[in-house]
């Protein structure tokens, strides 16, 4: 008798780890995530290079590892590193909840821009902006309380025994509605100074961020990844349906209300740093499905997507415009309406809308 001991071709891979426990590795996903990593620190490192004061790469790396110029010591670790770590981590924020709220939802539209909670952290930004004339922290604080009470309102008026993807994606766009009217209401109420305060939140910048956004961005993804991570083979049996996943001893309801309830936390951490930044949890899941090949949510790929996709955005707004420097909001905003339209016709052809 003869015994293939080959490894398959494609396909995850067997991993022994101590203890008798074993993974399964899909080697297409681990080389993609790694790849975007690099990318990622890569992309961050020419960003912190550029500006008025411009540096050269291995003169940053130099500089980060504290061999650096007094000069190019405070450009760097003063003035840019606090805007390029906020651009990596509100985009890792937005590309995994973008991919829990679409597995959970099992609809490629189903994301935060659509569901409404952006608005709902603009509508608490703006109250306390017009009406309570707040500073930065403040505001910060009312776009994370306004984007945590609009996923309840959308979570309750989608439940009726357990949560439907179709369901959910019509209450977030009808919720989504609303908010808007109330943000339009708010503008017109609002004092000039008020208004373009209110404007300039709404758009989604990354200008002028520094250590005080890091640090509870920081705390908030720590604590939260690693909790949707742990949740990531629940979330991939739950794409098979609800009974299946009960079958199989996933407690449904709850798993999915763990995860949502953590998309939300991250969706309206990331919009208290830097704005709503419109149409990266949209389209870094799928971008990250489509370059893994791999089935499920992808959670660690679509984080290390979106981290790429907004520090790309905000070097593009700071240099392939000339001398005018845009919001990053305005560049994610282009390029994402880009990519629905495309993704809507995908869909279209492939008759799933």
């Amino acid at each position: 008798m003869t015994v293939n001991l080959r490894a398959p071709r494609s396909g995850p891979r067997p991993l022994n780890l101590p203890g008798g426990t074993c993974l399964r590795v899909e080697r297409r996903a681990v080389g993609v995530g790694l790849l975007l990593a690099v990318l990622a620190a890569a992309l961050a490192v020419v960003l912190i290079g550029t500006g008025d004061f411009r540096i050269a790469p291995w003169d940053v790396v130099r500089t980060l590892l504290g061999r650096g110029t007094p000069a190019d010591d405070f450009v760097v670790n003063d003035l840019r590193l606090p805007r390029v770590l906020v651009a990596l981590l509100v985009g890792a924020a937005l590309g995994m909840a973008g991919a829990v709220f679409q597995s959970v939802s099992r609809n490629p539209l189903g994301s935060p821009d659509v569901l409404g909670f952006g608005y709902g952290s603009a509508v608490g930004a703006l109250v306390v902006i017009v009406l309570f004339k707040g500073g930065a922290t403040e505001v910060a604080v009312g776009a994370l309380v306004g984007g945590l009470l609009a996923g309840a309102v959308v979570y309750l008026l989608a439940y009726r025994r357990g949560i439907q993807g179709h369901r959910l994606v019509l209450v977030g766009i009808g919720v989504c509605a609303m908010l808007v009217a109330v943000v339009q209401y708010l503008l017109t109420k609002a004092q000039l100074v008020e208004a373009t305060r209110a404007m300039v939140w709404l758009t989604g910048s990354l200008a002028g961020r520094d250590w005080a956004q890091v640090w509870p961005l920081l705390a908030v993804c720590a604590v939260v990844f690693p909790l949707v991570l742990g949740q990531g083979r629940a979330l991939r049996i739950m794409e098979m349906g609800d009974d299946a996943a009960s079958a199989l001893g996933v407690r449904v309801e709850r798993t999915r209300l763990l995860l949502m309830v953590a998309a939300i936390v991250l969706t309206t951490a990331a919009s208290a740093a830097a704005g709503p930044i419109s149409f990266v949890a949209l389209a870094a899941p799928q971008l990250a499905r489509r370059l893994t090949r791999s089935p499920g949510g992808n959670l660690l790929g679509a984080a290390l997507m979106g981290a790429v996709l907004l520090t790309a955005s905000d070097w593009a707004s700071q240099r392939a415009f000339g001398s005018d420097q845009l919001p990053v909001g305005v560049v994610t905003g282009l390029v994402g309406g880009v990519y629905l339209l495309w993704l809507l016709v995908t869909e279209r052809k492939a008759g799933r809308i």
